[in-house]
């Protein structure tokens, strides 16, 4: 159900029509998950194609209502960083029809035997993978999360129920009545994928609490107000997803080059993305070699760097690091950045600072990688190689809802696979137990 704005806003019985609202969307869902959980992978395959299709056509529109919300957002003084994740342009949209037919060329994981075996008794066990079933999408600022949660959702037998950000309400609804289009031409249920129609943050905690039983899992995609709110209040299940406070350790027997080449676009490709680099860490060993280019060429790009004493040493610009910049997800083009003692003292400084989100090491040493490797405990952990691959589409996922950084179900990008869940057929030939 897609209730107009106005019918909600309007009325003076506004809390109450937005209850209404709110549940008539979670019942429509739940109904809409039971077919999407039986529908054919051919079927679900051609609404991501027409889907892609309308994205596409719908081109114009969407770059007219995101041109509003950028607007709204930069005369309330919104951030470079905060516009650049609201903004859509031609390329994005492309890049988001791109991902739908990613999506759609994935293997369908529904019906998947994930386990099979044969019990003394005669009795045969299956673990089959199926959806889970109505999944609360509650992101900010980026529109273009609308279309990949949706088609995720979709693509694993799962209705979805988004609410975008208020900053970016107008785009969210113009890519929301494309992949309704192709829903409808598919021949599935317009309310598969629903799209929350109004401002009013009571509908988030209406989320929260599980509309009466029909959301079976939360999925966070925001800042730290965001996430704390969503783990504080819910009342179903929530795919955790803390800050992006990421790392890149250089350690003392990595090469400069590569080094410069890691930290610049790890920090400084896109600021405001959730693998952007926060934290620089240098090895001691190699400080002399690698320590002042690095933080020359960040300097030089645009970066305010917050550092330590080492740090502040090679740089009149730099500024002193204050204990609380060691943990904060700044998304924007400031760097916390310090010398450790090796790379013991790295991973030390990284579980007591970190987030547990994406963590990278730079070094020709193999075993102070595999070391850092196997001992960072982060959903990503990466060797030469930026943070900012932290993101499903380059993990060949197609898109993602989002980074998981818990341990229960679904850790790092959340795609089709952990979008589902299993369960346990079994064929007998009579067996009682005794």
């Amino acid at each position: 159900m897609n209730a107009p704005l106005k019918a909600v806003a309007s009325s003076g019985k506004r809390e109450a029509n937005l209850a209404t609202t709110m549940r008539d969307i979670g019942r429509e869902a739940r109904t809409a998950a039971r077919a999407l959980a039986l529908a054919p992978p051919a079927q679900k395959n051609r609404a991501l194609a027409a889907m892609a299709k309308t994205i596409r056509n719908s081109r114009a529109a969407i770059l007219a209502a995101n041109a509003d919300d950028r607007a709204e957002a930069k005369s309330g003084g919104a951030t470079p960083a905060f516009l650049d994740r609201l903004a859509l342009d031609a390329e994005r949209i492309e890049a988001m029809a791109t991902a739908l037919e990613v999506i759609r060329k994935l293997k369908d994981p529904v019906g998947t035997v994930l386990a099979s075996w044969r019990r003394p008794n005669g009795m045969r066990i299956e673990r089959v993978r199926v959806p889970l079933g109505v999944v609360g999408v509650i992101y900010e600022s980026r529109p273009n999360v609308t279309a990949d949660a949706g088609a995720l959702c979709l693509k694993a037998g799962n209705a979805a129920i988004l609410r975008g950000g208020s900053e970016s309400f107008r785009s969210c609804r113009a890519i929301h009545a494309a992949l309704v289009r192709g829903l409808v031409e598919a021949g599935l249920p317009a309310s598969s994928i629903a799209l929350v129609p109004t401002r009013e943050r009571d509908a988030v905690g209406m989320m929260l609490a599980g509309l009466d039983g029909a959301i079976d899992v939360i999925v966070p995609r925001g800042g730290k107000d965001l996430v704390d709110r969503v783990q504080t209040e819910a009342r179903v299940p929530v795919f955790a997803h803390l800050e992006g406070v990421c790392h890149v350790y250089v350690d003392g027997k990595a090469k400069l080059a590569m080094a410069k080449s890691i930290v610049l676009n790890a920090k400084m490709r896109r600021t405001g993305v959730c693998g952007a680099a926060e934290t620089l860490l240098v090895d001691r060993a190699g400080a002399a070699k690698l320590l002042k280019p690095l933080v020359t060429m960040l300097l030089d790009a645009g970066c305010e760097i917050r550092g330590d004493a080492a740090v502040q040493a090679v740089d009149g610009r730099v500024k002193p690091a204050k204990e609380a910049d060691w943990s904060t997800e700044y998304l924007e083009a400031i760097l916390t950045a310090g010398v450790v003692d090796g790379v013991d003292a790295a991973i030390t400084h990284i579980e007591r600072y970190g987030s547990h989100h994406t963590d990278a090491i730079v070094t020709e040493d193999q075993a102070a990688a595999e070391k850092f490797l196997r001992e960072v405990d982060s959903a990503i952990v990466l060797h030469n190689a930026s943070t900012q691959f932290a993101d499903g589409g380059e993990f060949g996922f197609g898109a993602e809802i989002g980074i998981a950084t818990g341990r229960l179900h679904a850790r790092g990008p959340v795609g089709v696979e952990q979008l589902t869940t299993f369960n346990y057929r079994i064929r007998g030939s009579g067996q009682t137990r005794p």
